[in-house]
């Protein structure tokens, strides 16, 4: 028989599609209030894999990923996501479009998971109308996507960027960081 046992803390990380870089400060600094300090930024990434948010945010949209110090439990990512649209909804532009895409996610040795509002097959239900979308597997020394994973986290630049938010991640591990979240 197996004991059950709580799983360990995971990397805190977001992924933010922007067209305006005031925006995204803006968004960024109130990250940080809610969520606690910030250890990596990404350099400006192009996100040019989907017209998905063109209606919305616009054209010629860019992207960062951020990960937080402090680690978290993989029971709040659900209220992490909630967090983030109430963001998104007060950086809406009159008429309701948002102007910032805010994705939470988290890391942790095996895998990366997305929060979604979306069911499909392969999301499990959480809790709080958010579902878990698998979204990367730790395989053979790297991050490996899945025939679902969406073609911007299948980019051999973002793999690797993932591959050292593990390593953070278990640097973080070893030195004991708190999790409490």
């Amino acid at each position: 028989m197996g004991r059950a046992r709580e799983p360990g803390p995971t990397k805190l990380f977001m992924s933010l599609i922007v067209k305006e870089e005031d925006i995204l400060h803006q968004g960024i600094q109130d990250l940080q209030k809610d969520f606690g300090e910030i250890d990596f930024i990404s350099q400006r990434i192009s996100f040019n894999f989907t017209q998905y948010y063109t209606k919305e945010i616009g054209e010629n949209l860019f992207r960062h990923f951020i990960t937080f110090k402090q680690l978290i439990s993989r029971d709040s990512l659900p209220g992490i996501k909630l967090a983030t649209n109430r963001l998104e909804e007060k950086y809406a532009a009159t008429g309701k479009n948002r102007r910032i895409n805010i994705d939470p996610g988290y890391l942790c040795m095996e895998h990366v998971i997305l929060a979604t509002t979306k069911a499909y097959t392969h999301r499990p239900y959480l809790s709080k109308g958010i579902y878990a979308d698998m979204t990367l597997i730790y395989r053979n020394k790297s991050f490996q996507p899945l025939d679902w994973t969406y073609p911007d986290y299948r980019q051999e630049e973002t793999l690797q960027l993932f591959n050292r938010f593990r390593k953070g991640y278990m640097e973080n591990l070893k030195e004991g960081e708190d999790h409490s979240c």
